[in-house]
């Protein structure tokens, strides 16, 4: 999450606030220590109740707001206030045995993550892979600690979530303060910085002036497009449908083709990234798991595709496309300048999908510290940590570099993305212009009625497709 937060916000904004955000997250390591701590014994003075009960009304105010999302916004908001409310509920029914749901819950999540995370790395071994190993083993550590009863029973699940939340949170905070820090006192990075200033396109600095929008981009409305070919979208034939498999790694047509899909992305400046395999790989199973290592032996040359309408006239027409308005074209060139240097394709640690989604990275770098940089202060910081999309980014990203960035993943990353560069109207926003709007409509239909009333006709009927006030 360090580094989608320094992507989003961009290094001159964050910093500017290391320090701020080197002492919080020391406070927040020591708060989350000493939760954890007092959850040790059965004399609990963490408040549970009270924050079961802000839990609670989290959750029912998510679910109440969610219908005003868009797509899998709407799906998102869904999943937190059920997520909430459930866990809300469980704690309120306290006893042993809402604590011993809680546990199994938090417990099973854990021990799935980290396993999972464990078996990736062995297999790929990407550049950090014995790293990742040991996160997965303190992962099933943790979930030991949650599966077994003592040493209070289960009764100090809440607090052992919370404080862990807090240490990890705090660390990441950390971390981030130390990042930025150590690239104040570089001389090359404020020169690009300078740099990136005095070359801002017109389009980016009018870009400034806008907070929110409501919705996608129009049709007609330059944006950075993320073109997908999913592995269902892109067969040959009918393809014999398996969930998750099919959307995530590789569809089977009734013929028994293997689709994997394709990703690539596409810029209003003519910039066009996708990366194909120069020759074809053998995908025999007998060779399978070696061609998952993220090793140079398995580098094969690529070719860079010229443009969408070469490509999909050869294949087929993109299965779903992420439009994105807020981006920085010069970044995106530097970046396209500096990779297309290296044709080089990997299955795993360096193909179409993995290049998509560092072109898009490397596009919406700053992109909301622009958006909200009428806020000022640390307010653009406090909403990124609070949009629901940054965890489910930063989660499909760890799965992503763990394993390897597929179609389906590089989707879901930049539609997460999409919604954290062009930001949405909070829920309760929509709500309350939704209301003025009816409201507006109902005066608007009285009158009507008044009126033919007075001159003894019939009203005529109501518009109720009205524009927005």
């Amino acid at each position: 999450m360090v580094r989608l937060v320094m992507i989003l916000l961009g290094v001159d904004y964050l910093r500017a606030r290391w320090r701020p955000l080197m002492t919080v997250g020391w406070i927040s390591v020591i708060v989350g220590i000493g939760i954890f701590i007092d959850a040790l014994d059965n004399a609990l003075y963490f408040p549970i109740t009270p924050f079961a009960l802000l839990l609670l009304a989290e959750g029912l105010a998510t679910l109440a707001v969610a219908w005003t999302g868009m797509g899998g916004q709407r799906t998102l908001r869904y999943v937190k206030g059920a997520a909430f409310s459930t866990a809300a509920l469980l704690i309120l029914a306290g006893h042993h045995h809402g604590n011993f749901i809680l546990s199994l819950i938090f417990g099973t999540l854990f021990l799935a993550d980290g396993l999972l995370q464990i078996v990736s790395a062995k297999v790929v071994r990407f550049r950090t892979w014995r790293l990742a190993m040991a996160g997965g083993i303190v992962e099933i550590a943790l979930a030991i600690f949650f599966y077994q009863p003592f040493p209070t029973w289960y009764v100090g699940t809440v607090p052992y979530c919370l404080g862990l939340g807090l240490m990890f949170g705090g660390w990441n905070m950390i971390l981030l303060a130390a990042r930025v820090r150590r690239l104040a006192a570089n001389p090359a990075v404020e020169r690009e910085a300078a740099a990136q200033v005095a070359s801002a396109t017109p389009r980016a600095r009018q870009r400034h002036g806008n907070v929110e929008w409501d919705g996608p981009p129009a049709a007609d409305e330059p944006a950075l497009t993320v073109h997908v070919w999913t592995p269902v979208g892109s067969s040959k034939s009918e393809a014999r449908r398996q969930l998750i498999v099919d959307r995530y790694i590789a569809a089977v047509d009734r013929n028994g083709v293997i689709s994997t899909g394709h990703a690539a992305l596409e810029s209003p400046e003519g910039i066009y990234i996708s990366l194909y395999p120069g020759v074809e790989i053998d995908r025999s199973p007998d060779d399978f798991t070696r061609l998952l290592r993220a090793t140079p032996e398995n580098d094969v040359p690529g070719v860079f595709q010229p443009d969408y309408a070469t490509e999909s006239k050869a294949w087929c027409p993109s299965t779903v496309q992420v439009r994105i308005r807020n981006y920085d074209p010069e970044r995106l060139r530097r970046f396209w300048e500096a990779y297309r240097q290296d044709a080089t394709y990997n299955l795993t640690h360096r193909n179409c999908s993995s290049t998509v989604s560092r072109a898009l990275e490397a596009a919406i770098e700053g992109a909301s510290a622009r958006v909200w940089q009428r806020m000022g202060g640390w307010r653009p910081f406090v909403r990124v940590l609070t949009t629901p999309e940054l965890w489910v980014a930063a989660q499909i990203r760890k799965r992503a570099t763990t394993m390897a960035w597929t179609p389906g993943l590089t989707l879901d990353y930049a539609r997460a993305l999409s919604m954290l560069a062009d930001p949405r109207p909070s829920g309760w926003v929509k709500m309350a212009r939704l209301a003025l709007k009816r409201m507006y409509r109902s005066r608007q239909r009285w009158r009507e009625e008044e009126k033919a009333a007075a001159e003894g006709r019939n009203p005529e009927p109501a518009d109720t497709a009205g524009n927005e006030v």
